[in-house]
């Protein structure tokens, strides 16, 4: 439960009809199971104790009232159990048949939660046996002890912050006015679902669905658990169909036909993060509702659930592809609509051979197709200078012909020296003002040169660079429209790769994938034998990690020591945890230092959900100190 995870299972044990002792026996050996694999919130099917499809052997008192004993003795043996356990039975209360779900912890039944919707159609009879449950709970004396009764009820866990538990039956989530979405609206943020759904062609895909989106919707983490082998197969088949979710993310589900223990390992504190980002979610209204606490031991969470080590990019080479074409069309969308607003009928980019600039000419090629205008009008311009090798300059030249832009080269060398030599800065003195004096020229060239055509800057820094401040103020950092302001480093190879592989131009292609096989660089350090002196991810620390750091800090405010966590577990293998500790460190400290470049940015699409616009997604004061978030860093 450290660092807000809560690991949930679903069991779905084998039964017997009718038989509450055997029942019994498989829910208690599950119980032990999946405690014993860490599990803090248990799950069990609908009717789970007597069996989903006994009939009318539900009006049988021997059948209600060995239910009754079985749910005390499964009470009973959950006494030395850290954990919420959910099962479900057949409860007659005033006179009346309920189908509830009983909430077990530390050897009692702290409350039972009836089902709201009881469906009578297609194969579904249950009214004939069963009522609606009540809303607003109500104490109901159980084995001579006086429970709440009522589907709400909440039940809030003690030790660990924001972990709340609200309860559906089955039918409930699929009903219009399902009750978890007044359970989330009081403040779940984990929903359990005891359900006995039976299978038909299409409808566990259908039920994946509904449990997908609730979690979405809703905000919250959800556990749904269906009956399987063992329920009697008259008429129906039951394949205990268990899902995981969080927010709209399946963690774990199980196949369908076996009984089985499914676990997921779900993220409070992620939840309540996106809740309080989301102004539009209100939660906190608990009218009516009955709060009831239960307490958990706080430790470590065995972590099953995996985290991509490249977040921004879709591991499925499909999805990938469709990403790609889709950010694409955003970045050139977002240009051509600022061309027609100004009247530009012309394009100045600066062209390097790497892979920003490649990237940014390859979306102004797009726009102008887009906009009917012809490609000689978008002028890329080469800028050789101190640090420029011959396999980039021969790449900028043979990428600009490709797409059939005009190419201007302007040798940058003696204007910078006449700086130079006005300033009094040595050529030999290789420091920030050797390598910011040639990015500045480079952006001064491209603004007269946009003046001159009558065209429009466009900018060629990426998201991770402007995160880390690795731009030149008032250099690179500045252009008329950033086309890649909302793309990330490890998105932008993708990018690139994808058009290599549709272009369906075979000097294009070849042209592209050399600017992927060189080192990511900005050249501005002297060439060493012809070879590029100065690599970036040396400097700055390797790009992957903080796109990484960068996608966890802002999209879900992840705390350091929980991002170095998950960082270790994504990164085994490829990098020492001394290594991510490293430019973690580098990470923040550079993030808070150089906001005063992001405060600043030109206009440029947001392609993800992540973005650093300062007009949009971060509203970040230019001078907040990161001293708090250091040392959390500095005691890991």
């Amino acid at each position: 439960m450290k660092h807000g995870f809560l690991k949930a299972a679903a069991v779905t044990p084998r039964v017997k009809v009718a038989d509450t002792i055997f029942n019994r026996e498989q829910i208690c050996e599950g119980i032990k199971v999946a405690a014993a694999q860490g599990a803090k919130v248990i799950v069990l099917p609908e009717l789970c104790i007597s069996g989903y499809t006994c009939g009318d052997l539900f009006l049988q008192e021997r059948l209600l009232a060995s239910c009754r004993e079985q749910l005390c003795r499964i009470a009973a043996f959950t006494e030395n159990t850290d954990a919420l356990i959910f099962v479900g039975l057949p409860v007659e209360r005033r006179g009346k048949l309920y189908n509830v779900a009983a909430a077990l912890h530390r050897g009692e039944v702290l409350c039972m939660i009836p089902k709201a919707f009881i469906p009578s159609y297609g194969e579904f009879y249950e009214t004939r046996h069963f009522c609606p449950g009540n809303r607003e709970a109500e104490l109901f004396s159980f084995e001579g002890k006086d429970i709440w009764f009522g589907t709400d009820i909440l039940l809030e866990g003690q030790g660990m912050e924001g972990l709340m538990v609200g309860c559906e039956i089955c039918e409930d989530i699929w009903a219009p006015d399902q009750p978890g979405i007044s359970h989330a609206m009081a403040g779940a943020t984990l929903l359990v679902n005891l359900s006995a759904s039976n299978e038909t062609v299409g409808k566990d895909a259908y039920r994946e669905m509904l449990v997908k989106s609730s979690s979405a919707r809703l905000i919250a983490g959800y556990v749904y658990c269906s009956g399987g082998e063992g329920e009697s197969t008259q008429d129906l088949v039951f394949g205990g169909h268990d899902i995981i979710a969080e927010n709209g993310t399946i963690l774990a589900q199980s196949k369908t036909f076996r009984s089985q223990i499914v676990y997921g390992d779900i993220d409070i504190s992620r939840l309540r993060m996106e809740r309080r980002r989301m102004n539009t979610f209100s939660c906190g209204e608990k009218a009516g509702y009955r709060v009831i606490p239960f307490s958990l031991k706080k430790e470590d969470t065995r972590l099953t659930r995996s985290f991509p080590a490249m977040p921004f990019v879709p591991e499925d080479e499909k999805e990938r592809a469709r990403r790609c074409d889709e950010i694409l069309s955003i970045q050139s969308m977002g240009l051509k609509k600022r061309c027609e607003h100004t009247g530009c009928e012309k394009a100045v980019a600066g062209v390097s051979g790497g892979l920003d600039s490649t990237l940014a000419l390859l979306v102004t090629a797009r726009t102008f197709d887009l906009l009917k205008l012809p490609r000689k009008n978008i002028l890329a311009v080469t800028m050789p200078c101190f640090g420029t090798t011959d396999r980039t300059y021969d790449n900028a030249c043979k990428l600009a012909r490709a797409l059939g832009a005009s190419l201007k080269e302007v040798d940058i060398r003696r204007a910078v020296e006449v700086h130079f030599r006005d300033i009094g800065q040595s050529v030999d003195r290789h420091d920030v003002t050797y390598e910011n004096g040639q990015a500045r020229e480079r952006t001064q060239v491209l603004m007269d040169l946009a003046n001159q055509t009558n065209g429009m800057v466009i900018g060629t820094g990426d998201m991770s660079e402007l995160a880390l401040g690795w731009a030149t103020y008032n250099g690179d950092h500045m252009s008329m429209y950033g086309v890649n302001a909302g793309v990330p480093k490890t998105l932008v190879r993708h990018l690139v790769q994808f058009c290599a592989d549709t272009c369906k131009d075979q000097a294009l292609s070849e042209v592209l994938l050399d600017v992927l096989d060189t080192p990511v660089s900005p050249e501005l350090l002297p060439p060493v034998d012809g070879r590029i002196s100065q690599r970036t991810e040396e400097l700055v620390g390797p790009y992957e990690l903080h796109d990484f750091f960068l996608y966890y800090m802002l999209r879900w405010g992840y705390e350091p020591a929980k991002i170095y966590r998950i960082a270790r577990q994504s990164f085994a293998g490829q990098y020492g945890e001394d290594v991510i500790l490293k430019w973690l460190k580098i990470f923040y400290r550079r993030f808070f230092s150089q906001q005063f470049k992001r405060s600043c940015l030109p206009d440029g699409p947001k392609v993800g959900s992540v973005a650093l616009s300062p007009r949009g997604d971060l509203r970040m004061p230019s001078d907040a100190c990161v001293r708090i978030w250091l040392e959390q860093a500095q005691e890991l």
